[in-house]
């Protein structure tokens, strides 16, 4: 049996591998619903979640903060977008967000699905953005760069010009007179183009804004000139003017409107700047006490709220206070979702899967055993065998710590860690790397790495060749494409000659001196990558010790190894 004919689903199927804040297609919203996988874990979330919303609904509460944190690629971007599709109701086809709970009992808790209703049939304008998307260039520079983000992103929800918050004040003002249409529609007759695609040019039609204004008697034409003057200097808000300018909309609204403000990767935007946090303090205080549980602001952060608090020694204890409702996501709760949306077996390979187990798992054990010290996951029955092949247990977890460590550091493979780059796809990927292979290959580390592998000297961990995928034109080719290529040490005279010969490169993004780039999939070259491998091996194995010296100098041996000099 083929690995690709194991799963209940296609291996090769399109799935969203990373959800993106902001992409609200109807076929992606569709199958994130379908597909949404609520764990153990997540049963507990959207009860205390809805719990905690359904106080705002029924009655007043200043807490109206929730704080969802969770290490990356561990779903709470999915789960905050799960959030806003309940809570503004949202129609996909012929159903309802919440239908997808109900029908594929999602949520089996009668008492939770309850509160999901309730919150769903609760009028509410959803407002879902990733901050630092919707911030500008030098936003975070500016002590109320978040109020301004949510000043932002509140304006743009209503229909107003979100970039140049003076001409959303002017058609908020156009609006409660019930003359904005008007104002759109001469504005088009006299300048030719739509005011919507045309007001970011403000610099540029301020004569024809100034005639529509007066033409249509909303302002005398020194007003309107004297206006568009004050509309080109900065502009600045007060977070409690702000917050009652949120709490005047609501009212409008009546029927128990709802505002929801709900943030993607806060805790990345904030940092370790402590005015940002003081910020989001402000801005989450007047929200609550002005709007007493009828505005919500629903955060994401890699950090919990405790971690992200202590920024610089400072004490932001009252935040804390406000984001009382805190929902953590765990490893397993990123195991469970893998295990459901991409393993799931059928239950022929389930079974077929566990005799094979039985039968080998001796060998099995042996072919992952580690001797580095570090405890590592591994199968603990038959029954795990089968849930998590071709995987091994212990690949979960530390894929998510190498991900983590890439996004927090920012080395040279961050990318990994973002885009389209989540657990869920580069297991995916992994899987189908694999597809066509019969059962009992098994994925290695290495393919999640951008499909780059490293090979290493067992006894001192040095490098000796590395498989990279390299655009052609980045080698000097002329043909486009990504070709493979293997980094080798060699001898520099030796890469000299070779240098320029059909299939050899200067190294690519290693010491061009010592290395050399060769391109894999030429059958003349297989032979001399051999040769130039096994070169390699020795160039990089562990120097023999000098007996003498290492009496003389102890400190220069750790373990019975030669100090490292070579930094080729």
């Amino acid at each position: 049996m083929q690995i690709k004919d194991m799963f209940r689903k296609k291996i090769d199927r399109e799935i969203q591998g990373v959800i993106i804040v902001g992409q609200g297609e109807e076929t992606n919203v569709a199958q994130e619903l379908e597909e949404y996988v609520v764990t153990r874990e997540l049963q507990r979330h959207f009860a205390d979640f809805f719990a905690a919303y359904k106080k705002g609904i029924q009655g007043t509460t200043p807490k109206m903060g929730v704080w969802i944190s969770g290490f990356f690629g561990s779903g709470k971007s999915h789960f905050l977008k799960i959030l806003s599709y309940l809570l503004q109701n949202k129609q996909v086809g012929d159903k309802h967000a919440i239908d997808y709970f109900i029908e594929d009992q999602k949520i089996t808790n009668q008492m939770v699905l309850a509160d999901m209703q309730l919150a769903a049939n609760t009028p509410s304008d959803v407002i879902l953005f990733n901050i630092d998307s919707k911030s500008d260039s030098n936003g975070k520079e500016n002590k109320d760069a978040i109020v301004n983000v949510f000043l932002k992103v509140f304006n743009e929800m209503q229909g107003f010009c979100g970039s140049m918050p003076h001409l959303a004040d002017l058609e908020r003002r156009l609006s409660e007179e019930g003359r904005f249409e008007e104002f759109k529609e001469k504005f088009e007759e006299e300048y030719g183009d739509p005011w919507e695609s045309s007001r970011q040019d403000f610099d540029f039609i301020q004569d024809s804004v100034v005639d529509v204004l007066s033409d249509m008697d909303f302002m005398s034409e020194s007003a309107a000139r004297n206006w568009c003057e004050k509309a080109t200097e900065s502009y600045q808000i007060s977070i409690e003017d702000f917050a009652k300018r949120v709490k005047s909309y609501i009212d409008k609204k009546g029927n128990n409107h709802h505002v929801v403000f709900l943030v993607d990767e806060i805790g990345q935007y904030i940092g370790d700047d402590s005015k940002l946090m003081l910020n989001l303090q402000t801005v989450t205080e007047e929200l609550g006490k002005e709007c007493m549980g009828k505005a919500w602001v629903i955060v994401t952060s890699q950090q919990d709220i405790d971690s992200i608090t202590k920024v610089k020694g400072n004490d932001f204890s009252k935040i804390q206070g406000r984001f009382d409702t805190r929902l953590s996501l765990s490893s397993a709760n990123v195991d469970a979702v893998i295990k459901k949306r991409i393993l799931d077996k059928t239950e022929t390979a389930a079974q077929s899967l566990r005799l094979l187990y039985d039968q080998k798992a001796t060998i099995i054990k042996n072919l992952i055993v580690f001797n580095d010290g570090v405890e590592k996951k591994l199968y603990a029955n038959a029954e795990d065998f089968a849930e998590v092949y071709p995987f091994v247990p212990y690949q979960f977890n530390l894929l998510a710590s190498v991900l983590t460590s890439i996004r927090t550091h920012g080395a040279s493979g961050k990318h990994l860690s973002e885009g389209e780059r989540s657990m869920l796809a580069l297991f995916k990927e992994s899987a189908m790397q694999l597809m066509d292979d019969e059962m009992g290959a098994i994925v290695p580390f290495y393919p999640w790495h951008d499909w780059n592998a490293v090979l290493r000297h067992n006894d001192n961990n040095k490098w000796y060749g590395v498989v990279l995928e390299v655009s052609a034109d980045k080698l000097g080719l002329p043909e486009a494409g990504i070709i493979d290529v293997l980094n080798v040490k060699s001898d520099p005279l030796l890469i000299g000659s070779l240098r320029g010969q059909d299939g050899y490169f200067p190294a690519y993004h290693m010491n061009k001196e010592k290395w050399l780039s060769i391109q894999l999939g030429k059958p003349e070259l297989d032979d001399a990558i051999k040769d130039l491998l096994s070169l390699s091996h020795e160039l990089t194995a562990p120097k023999k010790r000098n007996p003498k010296s290492s009496a003389k100098n102890p400190g220069d041996f750790a373990n019975g190894k030669e100090k490292e000099t070579d930094e080729g």
